[in-house]
């Protein structure tokens, strides 16, 4: 075809419109970028039992802290009937990846039995952040993954208030200790700060017994323990509900006063009984923060792609005012 003014303004325009329709297309291909850029992230916080106040602290904690940034991120909230169902977190995982959220902060029931099913969330995309339970390192290492983890420092937290009961006893005399889910890794860091205690004062540690994190199974081993062990001065207790547990089984033998009790998390009725003197002493692990220093952290991550360093939390004494 001759190239005459005509045919070139042809060509012309429609080397104008083939130009111009590329260039919108990548406006709008950038347009949705951005918009899915801008869309609030998709939380998911799977805790361990809502029975537990320690865990309704943290999820009312992470709630707040939603509605204060809501531009950034949206937040599914869940937990187990108890503290050791863990076919059930399972579940509630499975069902979070099921609906695509971009990041799981998870308060394990196990340090390692809920590792198969976060590796399959990790490979799936998603941000997984571990708060208050940590992971078995050595079983994270053998399955090739790596998680942050932010929480307290569960064995320092035991030995402080280990070391407060020393201070009403007398070299020689006998304690027990009640402790939690005994696959737990907080449970056994508990359990070797209570030791650490107990050893630095030269006390006798009599029985070491658990009772799965729960109040009434910590009452029927501290009643037992309590009638075998007539010299016993003190229980030392993993977390707050196994205390209040104790207390009852203390009062029920009429040795209030006598045996000493001291648990872990500062919950509200532990913390009565402390200003009222029938618990010794607690730890205040500040679980309404746990929850939101693991969301931080997971939007950091998500964000940067980059997995920083473990947080260690603070924990407190709490003794009477």
């Amino acid at each position: 075809m001759p190239l005459t003014k005509q045919n070139l303004n042809f060509i012309f325009g429609l080397l104008l419109t083939v130009l111009l329709t590329a260039c919108g297309s990548e406006n709008d291909a950038k347009d949705s970028a951005n918009n899915s850029d801008s869309q609030p992230a998709r939380v998911a916080l799977v805790m361990k039992s809502l029975a537990n106040e320690y865990f309704i602290n943290m999820m009312e904690g992470a709630k707040a802290h939603q509605l204060d940034n809501a531009e950034k991120y949206e937040l599914i909230v869940n937990g187990t009937k108890n503290e050791s169902d863990l076919a059930q977190q399972v579940s509630l995982v499975e069902q979070m990846m099921a609906s695509q959220v971009d990041i799981l902060v998870l308060a394990p029931v196990s340090s390692k039995g809920m590792l198969p099913v976060v590796k399959r969330a990790m490979d799936q995309g998603i941000v997984v952040v571990n708060i208050d339970n940590r992971f078995d390192q050595e079983v994270l290492q053998e399955m090739g993954m790596s998680v942050p983890f932010v929480g307290p420092a569960d064995r320092e937290g035991a030995k402080l208030v280990g070391l407060e009961v020393a201070k009403y006893l007398e070299e020689g005399d006998e304690v027990a200790i009640i402790g939690g889910l005994p696959g737990a890794y907080n449970a056994q860091q508990r359990q070797l700060g209570f030791e650490d205690a107990m050893s630095e004062s030269s006390l006798n540690i009599i029985s070491i017994q658990s009772a799965d994190w729960e109040s009434a199974k910590a009452a029927t081993v501290a009643a037992a323990i309590l009638s075998e062990k007539p010299n016993l001065k003190a229980l030392l207790c993993s977390n707050d509900s196994m205390a209040l547990g104790a207390v009852a089984a203390v009062r029920q033998a009429g040795r209030t006063g006598d045996v000493l009790v001291v648990g872990f998390d500062n919950l509200s009725a532990a913390n009565d009984l402390v200003q009222s003197g029938e618990l010794l002493a607690t730890i205040d692990q500040h679980g309404d923060e746990l929850a939101v220093y693991g969301i931080e952290y997971a939007l950091q991550i998500l964000q940067s792609g980059v997995i920083p360093e473990n947080i260690i939390t603070p924990v407190d004494l709490i003794v009477a005012k």
